[in-house]
């Protein structure tokens, strides 16, 4: 199968630090390459593919200073690829919305991944006019704001099987790994590790727009000798940061539309304890894979019963449900039933069309 793969540009693929949509992005690409299909990534010129690259900007925008709209790039990529869009059986997009007006004017076969949260209201009348075009969610919680969009597939993230390894425990600390955010709960983590006194390491992206709120509410929650902030870690940093964790907090503020970091810290056999918020009953298996609780309280209780918990049964899970070659023929079968259905749609048009000048032949002339 030519499959195109249409990665954000803000990241490289795999990205150098923070960066789960294009983590999974690369998942992906790789295992289709290995499945033995022709893949092309369009993508940012300093990414990392076994596919074919197009490098639609020299490097990835978050990290380039010379960047001022990153918008102007994304319509530079679409540009591209439609100008080669009859060279591939189906383009698979990660990238929102922005091309869904290109799909209605192009004949291709094409799926959208939404990979954010899709309860804000001005995605409303984006869903109420793109109907039609087909769409897959990341969660099946991600997809209730919007049940009428074209939903054709739910596939889970997954991570290559090799990518972080498994570690027996039993842990030396607490993690938190993520974004300096409200909805991420990190001032919730801090109090959870304070009141067990544990020890917790916080590894954390902030973005330039969430500077005050790290300044003014967590940095004053970082003199406690127990809290550790590292900030931003590289993908080779992970292993040893999940692995050696008693467990990873996840207290979430927000309908999480999956949470990668939750099966990153199942693959090195490290518990999650996670609010119920968005995806999270999805991913976790309570009581197996980690607790899932409804406040502070109840993540105190948790991680007092973390002993209770077997590593190797949430390394289990992840090989189980989580591994770039499940996503990967997941979304497979999601292209096939796409393909399958646009050849039906051209055969049911090239009958009619027979049937149409059939008639016309076999009708007499007009006096």
């Amino acid at each position: 199968m030519r499959i195109a793969q249409v990665a954000p540009l803000h990241e490289s693929v795999p990205p150098r630090l923070y960066g789960g949509t294009e983590r999974v992005v690369h998942y992906l690409t790789e295992e289709l390459v290995r499945l033995g299909h022709a893949v092309t990534l369009f993508a940012s010129g300093d990414s990392k593919t076994s596919a074919r690259l197009e490098a639609c900007c020299g490097e990835a925008l978050r990290l380039d200073p010379r960047c001022q709209d990153s918008v102007v790039h994304h319509v530079l990529m679409l540009e591209k690829l439609f100008q080669r869009a009859h060279e591939f059986d189906i383009i698979h997009f990660h990238v929102d919305y922005l091309h869904f007006p290109l799909l209605r004017r192009y004949d291709v076969t094409s799926l959208t991944t939404f990979h954010w949260r899709l309860d804000l209201p001005d995605f409303k009348p984006i869903a109420a006019e793109f109907t039609e075009l087909p769409v897959s969610s990341i969660s099946l919680s991600q997809r209730r704001p919007l049940p009428g969009l074209n939903w054709v597939g739910n596939v889970y993230h997954g991570l290559s099987r090799d990518a972080l390894p498994f570690t027996p425990g039993p842990g030396r600390y607490l993690a938190f790994l993520g974004r300096v955010s409200p909805e991420k709960g990190l001032d919730q983590a801090v109090e959870i590790a304070l009141r067990t006194g544990r020890k917790l390491r916080i590894a954390a992206k902030i973005n330039d727009f969430e500077r005050d709120y790290f300044d003014e509410q967590i940095k004053p929650l970082l003199r406690s000798p127990q809290v550790e902030f590292l900030g931003e870690i590289c993908e080779e940093e992970k292993a040893d940061f999940l692995g050696n964790a008693e467990a990873l907090l996840f207290p979430i503020q927000w309908p999480e539309p999956f949470g990668l970091v939750m099966i990153e810290a199942m693959a090195c056999g490290t518990p999650v304890i996670a609010y119920p918020h968005g995806s999270v009953p999805e991913v976790l298996r309570h009581g197996v894979t980690g607790y899932i609780v409804d406040n502070t309280d109840g993540a105190v209780q948790a991680v007092n019963c973390l002993d209770q918990l077997d590593r190797r049964r949430c390394r289990e899970e992840f090989e189980t449900r989580f591994t770039s070659t499940h996503m990967a023929k997941s979304y497979l079968r999601v292209y096939r039933k796409l393909l399958q259905q646009k050849q039906s749609v051209r055969e049911t048009g090239w009958k009619r069309s027979s049937k149409s000048r059939e008639n016309i032949m076999s009708s007499p002339l007009p006096l």
